[in-house]
């Protein structure tokens, strides 16, 4: 199994090591992630609940390294974290429910 903690604190030493190189990249990243004044529809425990769904169903280990840890410190349950990722499961299977129909459109327009 993974150590979390450690790979939080890996990822933010290589991620700082990114930073100084490329440092309009972590800004551009900080600025999309900094909540904005519009942002007060949805608690930090509901927008963390997002993420961590997001995380799943963009397979991002990071994502749900970070998330993970700031949804326990927002409040955010076992249970409430359980819910919001029988989401992500459910729109993945539908995802794929979807884009297979396009297979199937795809296979039947091949010419013979």
């Amino acid at each position: 199994m993974t150590d979390w903690n450690a790979y939080r604190a890996d990822m933010q030493k290589n991620v700082k090591t990114l930073a100084k190189l490329t440092p309009n990249t972590l800004s551009g990243l900080q600025t999309l992630e900094t909540p904005l004044p519009e942002s007060k529809h949805l608690a930090p425990k509901t927008r963390e609940l997002i993420a961590l769904a997001v995380a799943v169903t963009t397979r991002c280990d990071g994502c749900i390294a970070v998330h993970s840890a700031a949804a326990k410190k927002v409040g955010a349950s076992k249970e409430e974290i359980a819910e919001a990722l029988g989401v992500a499961v459910a729109l993945n299977a539908g995802a794929a429910l979807v884009y297979s129909s396009r297979v199937m459109a795809a296979f039947e327009s091949v010419e013979d």
